[in-house]
């Protein structure tokens, strides 16, 4: 019999489920909503490279859990689009003069088409693209529903600007240099200058925010990171006095406030630090030491945020000239300027104790500036011994007037409720969350749907909807750090909409690529309505979405600006749920064979088209699978697709059998019975290379028939359906059932035939003991070393190491010998 024809297999088979287009989801009302599934993946930015293997891997995962849902008679909804708007098109019509909706769209039909090609079955009536009117009149419709809520508003916003190439931009688009900081294009000096933005009032719903992370079923780490990334904290704001005779000025100034966890430390703030961007900064900065601060100040300007945060680098800073008074002793204290403190951050001020903050003592410690104990480990403790390092942990607050003695959450209280009472001070909680930067300087992407009109702005009547963005023939930036649509005089120069017959000018900055994929998991639910972002009754039916699966990268920005869209909406009663996203799941990262990240540069980046040419979508599929836990990062191996695919051949070549109605054996329909019940339980818990293992073993059991059995052959066909598609649709048709398989009703098991005689195999590396796992007794010695291959355990001893040799002795032991 010739080798399984994948190729043929695989077209004819994408063209059925096409034609028929069997995998349209409808809205059945009698289907209960316990038994509707919406599963989602992260949508893809459709870039001229195309897909990479790494995409697949979570597409695959989903659409095994979609294909093995349909089975089990759940409604389920699988879509798919395309994240169309953003930098890369504009850059690239800069370069070519090529229009970005030519590039953006010649994309999308290369990734539509690689995407079919793998047997994804998603509902292609429902495709979405950012870019598409269509779908932007509704993000400019929430954009307005923003608005109205007072949510947007602008402000001038330091952001990084290339002088040479006229424009703002992204901060992947500086890279840090020994020279300072350089535009990717062109390599050119950049700086941070401040510029008008568009901002989004996300702040307002940040306890929301954290409040919703409990509700939600994510990885423990992705929670940990939006919880830090909003970084709420309870303390105090506290004003320090300026003192008046240390000011240029006199007292003309109020003083500067700052935000403070630690209130009950007031006693040992010895010297003051200022953001070098504060507008206190050219005010109170003394003349013999304006031109050290102005120079410090305009060297900050190249640095990043993330640069000036990092914690292992030398503090840096001038002193002012200028004094303040500490309000809890009347000591004056110095006041600095140093590029570790952000003026996004809190007040950007701060007091500084240097005594019991790291910073702050590497800060003093190198300016030379007075450090005080305030805090002792006990009431023992001498409260004159100097200190040999910061000591952040709590304790007993000494050296503190009335307070000495209190332990540190007492003092915290009792300081707070004083200076309170003082009218100097008052209990703040406060956030490291910013306010979204919601405009970019760029043609490719939503317009703001605004108009100003002498100082003010007017909304585009939502009837007017969308505003479209004008044909242009030159994409390159103006120069002056507005858009490229700031030079399109005849799109930008309009009537009021307020009716007043008044000249007005549109808003030129453009939404973020953000703004799309903040609310598609909504549009994808009703993505032709014209009247509506979508339908009421069929937003309850599907929200919300019971299962996300796409990278970790995402796990901060996109889904906590979808988050706070989302509530938006819920709050205009536009949705009945307060979270988008009840589920979900990052797979992890395919490497390049060796364990080294995929790139370019390096010329290892695995194109699945050359997989699929060479060895079909399905046995790229169940690798990508079977390569281990879905969440775990993995390198890629050639052999082990090999393997894959020589495993899908055996599979084909079982059909060279008769199929009988013959009954199975004892033991066949044992295994067939755990079988459907561990493929069952595995699917749904997304362990799907364990599903896969345990389909191997009931292949290799096939093959000590002479006969296929149909009523072992038929279910296994079933089984193997979700993970390997085309295939299964094949070998269904051939047994002479109708198609698709994969609308058959999923097998069930009888729990009686899955209680056979189960032996414990010990799993060792190196001799050692790591794992046991059990198994039927008698397991071969090739599905015993398969399967403790695949065990999590074994796995994360082995990862990054050669396997010099497997011993199996069966019914007792695998050993891997690793190096």
């Amino acid at each position: 019999m010739k080798k399984y024809p994948f190729s043929e297999i695989e077209k004819k088979w994408q063209r059925y489920w096409e034609e028929n287009r069997t995998f349209r989801t409808v809205e059945d009302p009698s289907v209960p909503k316990e038994r509707r599934r919406y599963v989602l993946d992260m949508f893809p930015y459709p870039s001229a490279a195309g897909l990479h293997v790494g995409h697949p891997e979570g597409y695959t995962a989903t659409d095994i859990y979609c294909r093995f849902l349909r089975m089990r008679g759940f409604n389920v909804l699988h879509p798919m689009g395309f994240d169309s708007f953003g930098l890369p098109a504009e850059n690239y019509a800069i370069q070519t003069g090529t229009h970005p909706r030519k590039t953006t769209e010649e994309n999308i039909d290369r990734f539509r088409e690689q995407i079919k090609n793998l047997g994804f079955s998603y509902d292609w009536d429902r495709e979405v693209s950012t870019h598409k009117e269509d779908y932007y009149h509704w993000t400019q419709w929430i954009f307005l529903k923003l608005w109205e809520k007072g949510l947007a508003y602008v402000a001038e916003i330091p952001m990084w600007y290339c002088e040479e190439l006229g424009t703002v931009l992204a901060n992947e688009e500086v890279l840090t240099t020994p020279d300072g900081p350089r535009s990717e294009r062109g390599n050119h000096p950049v700086e941070r200058r401040p510029l008008r933005q568009w901002m989004l009032r996300i702040t307002e719903y940040a306890d929301r925010l954290l409040e919703g992370l409990d509700t939600l079923d994510w990885p423990e780490s992705i929670k940990a990171m939006q919880r830090n990334w909003i970084g709420r904290s309870e303390g105090a704001n506290v004003r320090f006095p300026l003192a008046p005779d240390a000011v240029p000025g006199g007292t003309a100034l109020s003083g500067i406030e700052v935000y403070t966890t630690r209130p009950d430390t007031l006693f040992g703030a010895t010297y003051m630090v200022l953001a070098p961007e504060h507008p206190l900064v050219p005010q109170i900065t003394t003349s013999a030491q304006a031109d050290q601060v102005q120079a410090y100040v305009a060297a900050t300007r190249l640095k990043s945020d993330l640069e000036r945060s990092e914690l292992s680098r030398e503090k840096t800073g001038v002193f002012t000239g200028a004094f303040a008074i500490n309000p809890v002793n009347q000591e004056q204290i110095p006041i600095w300027i140093s590029d570790y403190i952000l003026i996004s951050y809190g007040t950007g001020a701060i007091m500084a104790v240097p005594g019991h903050d790291e910073r702050d003592w590497a800060f003093a410690t190198r300016f030379e500036l007075p450090i005080k104990k305030v805090v002792a480990r006990s009431l023992q403790e001498d409260p004159r011994e100097p200190l040999e390092a910061a000591r952040p942990e709590p304790g007993f607050s000494v050296n503190s007037g009335a307070f000495d003695g209190l332990p540190t959450e007492d003092a915290k209280a009792r300081i707070t409720d004083w200076l309170e009472e003082e009218g100097i001070g008052e209990k703040t909680v406060n956030y490291k969350l910013r306010d979204w930067i919601f405009s970019r300087q760029r043609y490719w992407g939503e317009p703001i749907p605004l108009v100003e009109c002498e100082g003010e702005y007017y909304p585009v009547p939502y009837d007017q909807l969308p505003l479209t963005l004008p044909e242009v023939e030159k994409y390159t930036p103006t120069g002056t750090g507005e858009s490229p649509l700031a030079a399109v005089e005849s799109w930008v120069n309009c009537e009021c909409p307020d009716g007043s017959g008044r000249p007005g000018r549109r808003e030129t900055n453009t939404m973020p690529q953000w703004a799309g994929s903040c609310w598609y998991h909504l549009r994808y639910i009703d993505p032709h309505n014209a009247q509506a972002l979508a339908d009421p009754e069929k937003l309850d039916y599907w929200l919300p979405v019971d299962l996300y699966v796409g990278g970790a990268e995402h796990a901060v920005l996109h889904l906590l600006y979808a988050r706070f869209w989302h509530k938006v909406l819920y709050d205009l009663g536009i949705v009945s749920c307060d979270e988008p996203f009840t589920r979900l799941v990052n797979q992890g990262m395919i490497l390049g064979e060796g364990g080294v990240k995929m790139s370019k540069s390096l010329g290892n980046v695995i194109n699945p088209d050359d997989v699929v040419a060479r060895y079909g979508a399905d046995s790229m599929r169940i690798y990508e699978m079977f390569m281990g836990p879905l969440r775990q990062e993995k390198p890629w191996s050639t052999q082990g697709l090999v393997g894959v695919y020589r495993f899908l051949d055996r599979v084909w070549r079982l059909t060279e059998r008769p199929v009988t109605e013959d009954e199975p054996g004892e033991n066949l329909l044992r295994v067939l019975h755990k079988t459907i019940r561990k493929v069952t339980h595995d699917t749904d818990e997304l362990a799907l290379n364990t599903a896969i293992s345990q389909m191997m073993i009931l292949v290799n059991e096939l093959y000590k028939e002479e006969t296929l059995p149909r009523s072992v052959w038929d279910p296994f066909i079933r089984l193997l359906s979700p993970y390997a598609p085309h295939l299964a649709e094949e070998l269904w048709e051939m047994i002479g059932n109708p198609a698709p398989v994969s609308l058959a009703p999923w097998p069930q098991y009888d729990e009686a035939l899955t209680q056979d005689e189960q032996i414990t195999v010990v799993l060792q590396v190196n001799g050692k003991v790591r794992a046991r796992m059990e198994v039927p007794a008698g397991t071969d010695k090739a599905t015993l070393q398969t399967c403790a291959a695949q065990n999590a355990r074994i796995q994360e001893f082995i990862e990054g190491k050669e396997v010099v040799k497997v011993v199996v002795v069966p019914d007792k032991l695998v050993n891997f010998v690793v190096r």
